[in-house]
């Protein structure tokens, strides 16, 4: 570029000017000027800088250029060095555009599953839910658990575990439960009795298996044993598998609380124990 010669005649515009024309900010315009990629041909007497039209058409290209996403150094090139292969450099860019317009979908798909899971809970059709949960799963289950919890830390924590897992994922989850059933209804029958050893790992194991919706401190898991026995749902699920699991598996929640210093009958679903 040719070196800044002054002028008194009003040629060239200055840089508040250009800034306005070329929708760049005054920043930007000091900055190209400081490395040498687009500098103001004129200067008037009292030092203010002035772009000529030659000034303003390379500007236009770098804005061009900058647009598309080229960095400063490789706009530099494409326009003074003769040497640049243009196409080249513009099919790199292009190439990169189009990776990060990938990621930004891949994005878009998990904040869209995200939001699913906080709204409905159970990113599944009624066919894989009945397939894997077996044909007593009620569908509206998930839908009622929102208009009850959804404003919970528990229901959260739920939805950002549901948003990422995959029906096989969910088979494995159901997998544990009923094998967790399983051994509950085998236990009562054997006589397994609330304070026991055997007793006081069944109530661990729960709290495992159920960590695959939420964490379940053992005060919350006081409550959920008490929903286990009175809600007709949930009493009806277990008798399934054993009469009278529900209330029987309460007890060993029960004396498992105690057993930790943790007094069932004022037991709170929000409890830190």
């Amino acid at each position: 570029m040719r070196g800044m010669a002054e002028t008194t005649d009003g040629d060239g515009l200055t840089v508040g000017q250009t800034s306005a024309r070329l929708g760049v900010t005054v920043r930007a315009l000091h900055h190209w000027d400081e490395i040498g990629l687009a500098r103001p041909s004129l200067r008037t007497a009292a030092g203010y800088r002035l772009y000529t039209a030659g000034d303003l058409e390379r500007l236009h290209r770098v804005v061009v250029y900058r647009e598309l996403g080229l960095g400063l150094d490789r706009i530099r090139a494409v326009i003074d060095d003769a040497t640049t292969d243009v196409p080249g450099a513009l099919r790199a860019q292009r190439a990169q555009v189009a990776e990060r317009i990938d990621r930004l979908q891949r994005l878009i798909g998990g904040l869209d599953r995200m939001i699913d899971a906080h709204e409905h809970g159970l990113l599944l059709s009624i066919e894989e839910q009945t397939e894997i949960f077996g044909p007593r799963w009620d569908p509206e289950g998930p839908v009622k658990a929102r208009r009850l919890y959804g404003d919970t830390p528990q229901w959260r924590q739920y939805a950002e575990r549901s948003a990422s897992r995959t029906p096989e994922e969910w088979q494995a989850v159901a997998d544990d439960i009923a094998a967790l059933d399983r051994a509950l209804g085998e236990a009562m029958g054997a006589g397994v009795a609330p304070g026991s050893p055997q007793a006081h790992r069944l109530v661990e194991r729960h709290r495992d298996v159920f960590a695959a919706h939420f964490p379940l401190t053992r005060e919350m898991q006081v409550c959920l044993a008490r929903v286990y026995e009175d809600d007709p749902g949930f009493a009806a699920h277990y008798d399934a598998v054993r009469e009278g699991l529900a209330g029987w598996f309460r007890r060993l929640v029960d004396a498992d609380a105690r057993a930790h210093g943790i007094d069932p009958d004022t037991a709170a679903w929000d409890g830190g124990r």
